[in-house]
């Protein structure tokens, strides 16, 4: 029988919400609803414990993980399962670089570090990567800080055989991950992009930050929209990698908006702008919406059982079958 991988998780927000209740739900229901993949390196969905959980918010510390995913301001809903105990204690997250060693000694047991802090803090970031080093462990970046294409950073991961996924994590069905199919399916049927947009809402505190500090979010979502990876300044130069017909295209990211009222819900609206056969004009307008946490908790499963294979394995730094599942990983634009 395979042993379970053992996480621990750096913020005890709405995606560690939809993260430790879907565990819960799919190990118990066999469900295999809204899985991309059941099993990975011979690792199921509900192979997963989590050992241990830092965060910063005094409510959380000290309460069980299975508690503190419901305690405001985090607003996912609870899903429809049993959530018995988890046994695991918050413990008082990283304040600066001083405490990597008190990090590190409570990773004692985990494989695999889930970073899925607010995006903005890349010093943060980087210190509990430095965490997971001294501790032994893979390190897994959901957020936009740059921490995988810190080059300096993952030759260390690699030169101590530990994986090191990131950066930001493309969620399951996002404005990204739709807009990208849509400008590559405008390429694919030879239509030329004259310009594109899009505009995302919501409503939980990683939209609340992320509108008061964006940082590289930005750059990471353009990022996610060029094949290539390098999206690497303007507007204009997302447009012209994401479509080769798109000599003058444009692609736009509008700034995030916090609406409270949308709760762990995101809207996004996609604008496409195009031209076919005669100069004709094509127009295309969508409306997404979707639970943002649970996009993010669809994607974790993936990288937490890819970064613990590589683990067992042997095999550090980067890990190629991550990529897909990323806005920028290792070598795109910072």
């Amino acid at each position: 029988m395979i042993e379970r991988v053992k996480v621990a998780v750096v913020g005890v927000g709405n995606n560690t919400s939809a993260l430790v209740q879907g565990l819960a739900l799919y190990r118990h229901s066999g469900s295999l609803v809204g899985i991309r993949k059941p099993v990975i390196d011979g690792l199921g969905v509900g192979d997963i414990d989590v050992v241990a959980a830092f965060a910063t918010s005094p409510e959380k510390i000290g309460r069980d993980v299975t508690e503190a995913i419901f305690l405001p301001p985090n607003n996912f809903p609870r899903l429809n399962c049993d959530l018995p105990s988890a046994d695991v204690a918050v413990t008082k997250g990283l304040v600066d670089a001083t405490e990597i060693d008190r990090v590190a000694a409570a990773l004692a047991g985990a494989e695999v570090l889930l970073y899925s802090a607010p995006s903005g803090r890349p010093e943060t970031a980087r210190a509990y990567a430095g965490a997971a080093l001294r501790a032994g462990v893979a390190f897994v970046n959901t957020t936009s800080d740059p921490v995988a294409r810190d080059p300096e950073l993952m030759a260390r991961f690699e030169a101590a055989g530990l994986p090191l996924l990131g950066d930001d994590l493309a969620s399951q069905f996002g404005t990204s991950v739709l807009h990208n199919a849509l400008l590559r399916l405008l390429e694919e049927r030879g239509l030329t992009l004259v310009s594109s947009y899009q505009v995302n809402l919501g409503g939980t505190e990683d939209f609340r930050n992320l509108v008061e500090n964006p940082n590289t979010k930005r750059q990471s979502k353009l990022n996610a929209l060029s094949p290539t990876g390098n999206a690497a300044t303007g507007n204009a130069a997302a447009g012209n990698a994401a479509t080769g017909n798109a000599a003058a295209g444009t692609v736009a990211v509008a700034p995030l908006g916090y609406l409270p009222h949308l709760a762990s819900q995101k809207v996004a609206h996609l604008n496409l702008e195009a031209q076919g056969w005669g100069e004709t004009a094509v127009s295309l307008d969508v409306k997404l919406k979707v639970h943002d946490p649970s996009g993010a908790a669809g994607v974790n499963i993936d990288l937490i059982r890819i970064a613990a294979s590589a683990l067992r394995d042997g095999r550090g730094g980067h890990s190629a079958e991550a990529a897909s599942l990323l806005k920028s990983p290792s070598g795109t634009a910072i």
